[in-house]
């Protein structure tokens, strides 16, 4: 997959389909966007284009009123581009861009830099400043530059329920419900970061564990946080999933799956603990992970059950107690998941 920026190059791909939005999470609404996206272009012989932002744009227009993402700009590159589309067009979305009239981002973006010859979008699509264009206002357009509009089929649940959303995913991660933001994403949830020296406190209480954080990201020398939206306090069964060929390797190269009792929270029986993603790979050698030190290296937790909330306990006898049942209740999940999944292997191909 091509990766355009489109405030400094225009597509060189020709001719193309293009779905325009925001994408974030890319949950199962997205996903079916696109692949009608995909299939249009594959009979037309268009290249196929997800045109979208580099940020919110409620981020420059109202920033108080700015929702958390999903997920940050490169692992939303990883997701897109596991669609099989052509190209990602990305917007920076600034005060100039916001101010464009309908006419100028359908002449400047649509018709000058992705060479559309057709666009696929929700029917709610609105753009240009103060939302002032519609479809209709597309269509119009199309008429008259030589494009098509279709509106794209809005995906529920079932018929009659709100639509997929990614204000749905946030509520039910809020909420420690990773069952409901799984069924809308169409995948597990997860977040990502570097493996960070903690407190130690699991280690020494047989526990050890990987914690999520901030650090540099060695090709770009930038530093990055944790990425992903932070489901609500509470422990989870769950994967560890590590990049075995360096800390930048987890989206894109090698990875080590590990199953993992998952800890999301400040831990109410100690006083000192930020709050934290930490992760505690059952069945482990207690020196090592696999052959590698996991320090400093790229990792990706997924969320796949909300076992219990945080509990402060009265002793560290009655907390470690609580730890193993989580560890055996985690592997006893992990085992059914793997099983649900395997049984429905053969229906997806």
């Amino acid at each position: 997959m091509r990766v355009l920026h489109l405030d400094r190059e225009a597509s060189d791909l020709g001719p193309s389909a293009v779905t325009i939005g925001k994408f974030n999470g890319l949950h199962r609404g997205h996903q079916a966007i696109i692949a009608q996206l995909t299939e249009l272009a594959r009979q037309r012989g268009l290249a196929s284009i997800v045109a979208t932002f580099d940020r919110h744009p409620l981020a420059v227009i109202a920033p108080d009123k700015c929702p958390q993402p999903l997920a940050d700009e490169r692992r939303q590159a990883q997701l897109i581009a596991e669609t099989g589309v052509d190209a990602l067009a990305i917007m920076t979305f600034d005060r100039a861009f916001a101010s464009l009239t309908p006419e100028e981002f359908i002449q400047q973006v649509i018709v000058e830099r992705l060479e559309a010859k057709l666009v696929l979008v929700g029917e709610d699509f609105r753009f240009g400043h103060f939302g002032a264009g519609n479809v209709d206002t597309l269509r119009e357009a199309g008429v008259r530059l030589g494009f098509d509009v279709i509106a794209a089929d809005v995906l529920r649940p079932q018929p009659g329920e709100p639509k997929f959303s990614s204000s749905s995913v946030r509520a039910a991660l809020s909420a420690g419900d990773v069952d409901t933001a799984a069924a809308v994403l169409g995948r597990s949830p997860s977040v990502g970061g570097f493996v960070v020296h903690g407190a130690k406190r699991g280690r020494e209480l047989g526990f050890p564990t990987a914690n999520l954080g901030p650090g540099e990201d060695p090709a770009t020398h930038e530093q990055r946080g944790v990425e992903g939206f932070v489901p609500a306090d509470g422990v989870y069964a769950g994967w560890l999933d590590v990049s075995a060929g360096g800390p930048d390797g987890a989206d894109t190269g090698e990875v080590h799956r590990y199953p993992a009792a998952v800890s999301v929270g400040t831990n109410p029986t100690f006083d000192d603990v930020p709050r934290t993603v930490e992760a505690h790979v059952i069945d482990r050698d207690d020196d090592h992970v696999g052959d590698f030190d996991l320090y400093g290296r790229w990792a990706r937790v997924v969320f796949v059950a909300r076992l219990r909330g945080m509990v402060a306990f009265t002793g560290l006898e009655p907390l470690i107690e609580q730890m193993h049942r989580d560890c055996d209740e985690t592997r006893a999940v992990l085992q059914s998941s793997v099983r649900r999944i395997s049984a429905a292997e053969p229906e997806r191909h």
